[in-house]
């Protein structure tokens, strides 16, 4: 395989789906390609500012939305498009799904509004028009909010989302179901709710039988 594959990671804070990029980076890698490890927001010089603003900074539900397509129009354009073009491995911690859970799943915002921002911002040139840069495949680690919040219990100093109390994050995983029950074909559910070495297995697993690895 030498075409460029777009990987995304996806779940609520809590759910360990950090732990296991880099370990998919190093199989993939083991298969002999390139691989870039980025994460939304974020990802450039800009959105990394941009990432900072949203995670830290008081604002309403369309201004942190703008922000976070913000950068990632500028993550597809300098960071995601670019290593697709040279036959890279691009592996995300986060991209869009994310943002219709946390904005519009957790903070209420209109979906509808999601959407048409998902339109202009993941339009790309690479792609026939109407087309949408996604991942090939979003892994999503799926765990109850009150397992999370378990595992979040003193980790480190949290940001304004994960701070949030339980109840948002009940928000955010409907958000997620929601996500996958409409593109049921590119999302790979993971129970996250396993052993870290049952995930991983369950991760490699997944994605091999979806042809990107041998």
């Amino acid at each position: 395989m030498s075409h460029g594959v777009f990987l995304s990671f996806e779940g609520i804070d809590g759910a360990g789906k950090s732990t296991h990029i880099e370990a998919l980076a190093s199989a993939f890698r083991a298969a002999g390609r390139t691989v870039v490890l980025t994460r939304e927001p974020g990802g450039t010089p800009l959105a990394e500012k941009l990432r900072a603003l949203a995670l830290n900074d008081p604002m309403d539900a369309l201004t942190e939305a703008l922000l976070m397509f913000a950068a990632r129009r500028d993550h597809l354009l300098q960071v995601i498009e670019p290593a697709l073009a040279r036959g890279e491995v691009v592996l995300c911690d986060r991209f869009t799904d994310a943002t219709f859970a946390y904005q519009g799943g957790g903070r209420g915002f209109d979906t509808q509004v999601l959407a048409t921002l998902e339109r202009w911002v993941q339009s790309v040139d690479a792609l026939p028009a109407g087309a949408l840069r996604q991942p090939h495949l979003t892994a999503w680690f799926d765990l109850d909010p009150a397992v999370a919040a378990q595992r979040l219990a003193g980790a480190r100093v949290p940001d304004k989302f994960e701070s949030q109390p339980q109840a948002f994050f009940a928000r955010v995983a409907a958000g997620y179901a929601a996500r996958a029950r409409a593109d049921a074909g590119r999302f790979l559910r993971i129970d996250a709710d396993q052993p870290r070495e049952a995930v991983w297995r369950d991760l490699l697993a997944g994605v091999r039988g979806r042809g990107f690895l041998p």
